[in-house]
């Protein structure tokens, strides 16, 4: 089933505040694990690699802050180009995004 595609049968069309904020703070775990494991790699590690893995957990903690703001201020779970509502299934795999998607795939 695609993610942009709303399923037929009953289900809730939005995560509650407290199951995103769950998600959310998981999400940060992972990523400030992931931060300390590479300070801790070494001198025999790629400068390059984990020059570039630092990076990209930055910049997706970067995102997991700006969705508590957006749970915050009630606008958590509306995609920000088209204003609709983001699948639950698309939320409950990636927790911090902000957009559904269509949209998505129209920024790309």
């Amino acid at each position: 089933m695609s993610l942009d595609t709303p399923r037929t049968e009953s289900r809730r069309e939005r995560l509650t505040a407290h199951e995103a904020l769950q998600r959310l703070e998981d999400e940060r775990a992972s990523r400030l694990t992931q931060l300390r494991a590479i300070g801790q790699a070494g001198p025999d590690a790629e400068e390059q690699v984990m020059s570039a893995q630092k990076d990209t957990v930055r910049r997706v903690l970067t995102e997991i802050e700006a969705a508590f703001h957006r749970v915050r201020d009630g606008s958590y779970g509306t995609c920000r180009t088209c204003a609709k509502p983001i699948p639950v299934e698309r939320l409950e795999i990636l927790p911090y995004t902000p957009f559904c998607v269509p949209c998505l795939r129209d920024t790309a």
